[in-house]
């Protein structure tokens, strides 16, 4: 029982270090290698909240617990249905009609046995400042922009780690909020190692870098003009993932849901008139607005893993972060990053 508990050692300036056992060494020996103990022992202190367990949301549960952080809380109000047979693969079928979040835990549990994980079945949006500030990182998915602005806030105010992330059909985002930023980046340059008057040589050499990145609140996502000309110009290169993401966020705000492929027809003539009043029509035609309907397991794991990968280099401070925002366009299968209300 001793050798599962972190140990808990206090250095020469006073302060308390935690570290690792040697039954955690073991485990996470492969993750140590590739991003350093330090990173490890600040994975292992940390606490995050995962907001939304649909198929994106139970992706980033699944590789955050991998990872081994503390402990994970995950929060949700809503009831297992068929449509989280798609990609949610943390809830087993004989759940139907349960609380989401209640139906993960069994199999979150048996991820990584070291990491603390509890379920709340309160909706989020009846949550206070305080619910929030119990955490370092915080991701919400599945919730209104209203929503998505309430909490980025709060988590400004308290120094919070916030993102944000959704998958509908084949089409996903994520979207990060690190207020300010401060990281290490390993940077590889070439050295001159021949001698005068010899053929040049080199050898690659690599130095660690400190530094730090602004990011901008969600709010700046809400009121990005996608009918500004230097946007515009970008559509024919980037295509409208971004538009379709205005798209589907006033779906939600409007309906109080997302597109059910149980009313797929009238749900997709919906589609057509918000996007006809957002003024998007050319580029964002009725092949991508088809493709949104329940979370489609592929994109649930790409998506979940890029933001499950964007959590972790947040809380080790290891390698620089996506900023800010990462679109899945469902047409090309590809992903891309805008810089959103970034200088």
């Amino acid at each position: 029982m001793g050798e599962q508990m972190e140990i808990e050692n206090t250095n020469e300036n006073g302060s308390s270090e935690i570290e690792l056992t040697e039954t955690e060494n073991e485990l996470y020996d492969r993750q140590i290698r590739l991003w350093g103990l330090e990173s490890q022992k600040r994975l292992r202190t940390a606490k995050i909240l995962i907001s939304g367990l649909g198929g994106i949301g139970a992706e980033v549960t699944k590789n955050i617990i991998l990872s081994g952080v503390h402990a994970v809380k995950l929060n949700d109000a809503n009831s297992v249905t068929e449509d989280d047979f798609c990609s949610q693969f943390l809830a087993p079928r004989t759940s139907l009609g349960k609380n989401r979040a209640e139906s993960s835990i069994e199999r979150a549990k048996a991820l990584n046995p070291m990491v603390e994980i509890s379920a709340d079945t309160q909706p989020i949006s009846e949550k206070s400042e305080d619910y929030f500030c119990g955490f370092d990182v915080v991701v919400i998915t599945g919730a209104t922009n209203n929503e998505l602005l309430r909490i980025d806030e709060i988590c400004r105010r308290n120094d919070i780690k916030f993102f944000a992330g959704d998958v509908w059909g084949m089409f996903g985002y994520t979207f990060a909020d690190l207020n300010d930023h401060a990281f290490v980046e390993d940077v590889a340059k070439h050295k001159v190692i021949s001698k005068p008057n010899e053929k040049v040589k080199t050898e690659l050499v690599t130095t660690t870098v400190q530094r730090e990145l602004k990011f901008a609140p969600y709010q700046a996502v809400v009121d990005f003009d996608i009918n500004s000309p230097s946007y515009q110009k970008k559509l024919k290169r980037t295509g409208p993932a971004f538009l379709l993401l205005r798209v589907l966020q006033k779906f939600r705000e409007e309906f109080g849901r997302d597109p059910s492929y149980k009313s797929r027809e009238s749900d997709l003539q919906e589609l057509l008139r918000i996007r006809d009043i957002l003024g998007s029509t050319d580029l964002l035609t009725t092949d991508y607005l088809e493709n949104t309907f329940s979370q489609i397991s592929p994109a649930a794991a790409v998506v979940g893993g890029v933001l499950a990968q964007e959590i972790i280099k947040t809380v080790t401070k290891k390698e620089a972060p996506n900023c800010n925002l990462f679109l899945f366009d469902p047409q090309t299968c590809c992903g891309f990053i805008e810089a959103i209300g970034v200088n």
